[in-house]
């Protein structure tokens, strides 16, 4: 009897304590119950920045739900793992083309029952555009060990100049490892219309895209250099993100970190980011997504849009942005939308953010204009509403570190400001807010305050 109660009293504190390793951390990722918290964000991401191969990545957060999983499948299936390895297939890692290799390989691990895509380390693939299709028979997971390198040669892409590497129409991938990805997007840039007015604008390859995947994992890569683009989640549904250092010149044209568009349930976490235009633009399509622990710069700041672009309907909603340090972009969180356009952003909160010499720290746009020409004005617009910044500080490189430029016929709506304290990053001058047609509440100590 005595044994008896000593197991089932054992078997409780087991439960319970899975259960609030598990529970703790999720609320700790976003505290619904107290959504605001005292927070040094520089503090907590000075402690950050550790080995990519040794950290924890957030969906491994689950680990205990995941290895309760992975015993259940190991017990109600006999079959082996096949370790599919891309040197099997004739993949050289010499700097001759590997496509096809990869090609060969992707159709044996997608094939399989259970299988690992392996890209060995201490090589360097080169790839012409590929796409790695599903469904596959069963999950599949991608470890990047090595060098994935894109060819050079513009001429490769002439089929679809738009994508290099992309991985679609899949359930439960995995793709990790620790290894890089480099888009040699040099040429690229240099016959961007952005550095040279004389050649026509036109796309660039995005060098890893995603589309229609659902329940993924991209975790612990380097992605550097890319043609346009780095990293595209597109019509995806509950993605984790996280872990990922992705890298180009500050003068690098349209090279987004992280571009988000018609995602649902989506987490970035963890991920230093410097580019040279968004370091995470979120468009149209999207919803519950948040990046958290993210280092931003150099690059255009975290954005959520452009929206609105063409007079275009477009959706933005349930957004959060928590602990963030931004470095000497030229924007902070922005909002974006162009005049003519319809639909919203909304729902978005802005936490726990470390400005440190930012132009436009807080910048809501709704009269955005990327042309060579002025945008004329116009009363259609995409609606604002519902947007929270919180305990947001640090230095501002402009004169204006808050600026809400809303729509005459359509205002910023429900804007809350609470704990907001830029200084200007010049010690002869002070930082000013600059407030038109927006209703807001402000609360706490608010510095520079809309008058």
């Amino acid at each position: 009897m005595y044994l008896q109660k000593l197991q089932f009293c054992i078997s409780i504190i087991l439960i319970t304590s899975s259960s609030f390793c598990f529970s703790s951390h999720r609320n700790d990722l976003l505290d619904t119950n107290n959504p605001y918290r005292e927070y040094d964000p520089m503090a907590r991401l000075s402690s950050t920045r550790t080995a990519r191969r040794d950290r924890i990545s957030y969906y491994d957060s689950d680990l205990w739900r995941q290895l309760m999983l992975k015993r259940s499948r190991s017990a109600s299936s006999s079959t082996s793992l096949k370790m599919v390895n891309v040197n099997d297939y004739g993949a050289k890692g010499d700097g001759s083309d590997d496509t096809e290799a990869f090609t060969e390989a992707w159709k044996a691990a997608c094939s399989a029952q259970r299988a690992v895509l392996v890209v060995p380390q201490s090589k360097t693939y080169r790839l012409k555009p590929i796409t790695f299709s599903g469904p596959c028979k069963s999950d599949l997971t991608v470890k990047i060990y090595g060098t994935i390198e894109a060819s050079s040669d513009q001429s490769d892409y002439e089929k679809d100049p738009t994508e290099w590497l992309k991985f679609e129409n899949l359930e439960n991938l995995r793709v990790e490892g620790g290894g890089y990805i480099n888009g040699n997007g040099e040429t690229w840039w240099q016959k961007s219309c952005k550095r040279n007015p004389k050649f026509p604008c036109k796309d660039a390859p995005t060098a890893l895209t995603f589309q229609e995947c659902n329940n993924l994992g991209v975790a612990d890569l380097s992605i550097k250099n890319a043609q346009q683009m780095h990293l595209v989640f597109k019509k995806c549904v509950n993605v984790r993100a996280v872990n990922l250092q992705i890298n180009a010149p500050e003068e690098s044209p349209n090279t987004d970190g992280i571009h988000v568009t018609e995602t649902q349930n989506i987490l970035i976490g963890q991920c230093v980011i410097g580019t040279g235009d968004d370091c995470i633009s979120i468009v149209s399509g999207s919803t519950d997504v948040q990046a958290t622990d993210i280092t931003c710069g150099p690059g255009h700041g975290i954005s959520i849009g452009s929206l609105g672009a063409d007079h275009s309907a477009d959706y933005v909603s349930d957004v959060l942005i928590n602990r963030a340090r931004l470095s000497g972009t030229t924007n902070g969180v922005r909002i974006k939308t162009w005049q003519g356009g319809s639909g919203y952003a909304k729902n978005i909160r802005f936490e726990n953010i470390a400005m440190d010499n930012v132009a436009n720290p807080i910048i809501i746009d709704q009269n955005y204009c990327d042309k060579k020409k002025p945008c004329g004005q116009q009363a259609a617009a995409v609606q604002v509403t519902n947007v929270a910044y919180r305990n947001i500080r640090g230095t501002s490189a402009s004169e204006e570190a808050i600026k809400f430029d809303c729509s005459r016929n359509h205002p910023c709506q429900g804007i809350f400001l609470q704990d907001i304290n830029l200084r200007s990053e010049s010690s002869v001058a002070s930082s000013e807010a600059s407030c038109s047609n927006v209703k807001l509440t402000q609360t706490g100590i608010v510095s520079p305050h809309c008058a």
